[in-house]
């Protein structure tokens, strides 16, 4: 799924246009990331949350040559859903496998 499908899936249940869902999601993403550059966590309860990760520093190897490279300790956005989420994916996907 893509942004534009989310777009029109949001704009057909709600029934804004696209212009003014695609500015809703615009700002969500927008604020979502002004919040996790300023280091905060973000819970969206029931869905998971977003929060930033030190990870640190390590030794690589580059498998086409063999070169041993150093990659540098490194911040990353990292998300965590929720217990209920995981739950509700899980099902799903069990409920598919056994249809199919």
């Amino acid at each position: 799924m893509t942004k534009a499908d989310i777009i029109d899936e949001i704009a057909t249940g709600t029934g804004l246009t696209k212009i003014e869902t695609e500015a809703v999601v615009n700002g969500f993403i927008a604020l979502l990331k002004a919040g996790l550059k300023r280091g905060e966590r973000i819970d969206l309860r029931g869905f998971g949350a977003f929060r930033v990760q030190l990870r640190a520093a390590r030794t690589a190897r580059n498998p086409r040559t063999n070169e041993v490279i150093e990659v540098p300790a490194q911040y990353v956005p990292v998300f965590k859903p929720s217990r209920e989420f995981r739950h509700a994916v899980d099902e799903a996907m069990k409920a598919k496998e056994t249809q199919g």
